[in-house]
């Protein structure tokens, strides 16, 4: 059924609201989300296999729409995660939830452990990377869309990496697996260095490629035609938005959640790129990034598991990217990978056969000189 093809990328926002409730519901409500969630991922790429689907989409102003919406989405799981540490009530949220569900959430706040807001923050990191840079990333490549522009970089504001949407559209996808491109981890770097360096590197990168452009536009670089800095208040915006609510509790938390969610982007662009290579100039083609099409991953986030083709064709929409089959296989879906990137023995020892794969089926000879494989 066709309605299906729709209905299946709401398991994106399935999850988000799942997260929200969980935040609200203290104690250890939370921790048993967070490992729900997990499980849902792994397994559910695990068993679920693979869908290759090719979908015919009538109405794409409702796919469009799907990704607008996570932006509420994003506002209020954010809402939630910083209301979860208050000291105090704001809005009488609590006293509002409570006596419209009958579940005291005022004193199952009050008596969440340390280890379980700890918990609370693994997630709120995670929705925020999930909900708010996937979502970002497809609307921020709508160069010629000012609603999807404006809506995908308040989202990136969130984990305060605004300039990801110019960095990323006119670098990454022109540099992808060269030297030349922070985002691309070459073999051997471990992830929690590749997250240092690709984060400064893209944002000296997207200050240069917006100082360029506004040069060639006549235009001061510090004033507000720089979307760097406009994308900066919109960060400190959100960070005062942070601190009425929570005050200094509130905001550190709100800090620290967007920079996990940073993070998590970096990791992804670690295992979405790690150890391929390019000759500068050439074209990029589907074998230049790994890809997946694992269902689960591939439904809850907006198809950003067929990398290879995003990569190809980056103005193709989320929902005409088409599997490539053929393409180089990640380990596992989204999650699972993201997991075994962070014990850098196990990935290196993982990723070793498929490298050599890559290396005899995918390069040119240019590309295994450049890549050390003779």
């Amino acid at each position: 059924m066709k309605i299906l093809h729709y209905l299946k990328f709401f398991l994106f926002h399935a999850i988000g609201l799942l997260s929200v409730g969980v935040i609200l519901a203290g104690g250890a409500t939370i921790r048993i989300g967070v490992l729900a969630i997990v499980a849902f991922y792994v397994l559910g790429d695990a068993l679920a296999g693979n869908d290759e689907s090719t979908p015919r989409f009538g109405h794409p102003d409702l796919l469009t729409a799907q990704l607008w919406m996570a932006l509420p989405l994003l506002c209020l799981l954010t809402f939630a995660a910083v209301w979860s540490v208050s000291p105090g009530d704001p809005l009488g949220f609590g006293a509002m939830l409570t006596a419209a569900t009958g579940y005291d959430m005022l004193a199952a706040r009050a008596a969440t452990t340390s280890a379980q807001h700890f918990s609370a923050f693994i997630l709120t990191g995670l929705m925020i990377g999930t909900t708010g840079t996937i979502p970002g990333h497809e609307l921020t490549h709508r160069t010629r869309d000012r609603v999807s522009m404006i809506v995908g970089r308040w989202m990136l504001a969130f984990s305060f990496d605004t300039v990801f949407a110019i960095e990323h559209v006119y670098g990454h996808h022109r540099y992808v697996a060269t030297a030349a491109d922070p985002a691309t981890a070459p073999r051997g770097r471990n992830v929690y260095m590749h997250i240092f360096v690709s984060t400064v590197k893209s944002n000296v990168s997207g200050w240069h490629i917006e100082c360029e452009r506004l040069a060639r536009r006549g235009a001061a670089r510090f004033g507000w035609q720089n979307r760097v800095l406009r994308g900066q208040l919109m960060s400190i915006a959100l960070l005062a938005g942070a601190w009425l609510i929570g005050g200094w509790r509130g905001l550190g938390f709100f800090v620290a959640c967007g920079l996990w969610a940073k993070a998590l982007l970096e990791i992804v662009n670690y295992m979405e790129h790690y150890g391929l290579v390019r000759v500068p100039g050439t074209p990029v083609q589907p074998r230049h990034s790994w890809n997946t099409n694992r269902r689960i991953s591939s439904w809850s986030l907006f198809n950003l598991s067929r990398h290879s083709h995003h990569h190809a064709n980056a103005g193709v929409p989320y929902q005409d990217l088409r599997p490539f089959p053929e393409a180089p296989v990640m380990i596992n879906g989204y999650l699972t990978t993201i997991l075994l990137t962070m014990i850098p023995p196990l990935w290196k020892r993982l990723m070793a056969p498929r490298l050599a794969a890559w290396d005899r089926e995918h390069a040119t000879t240019e590309e295994r000189r450049l890549a050390g494989a003779g």
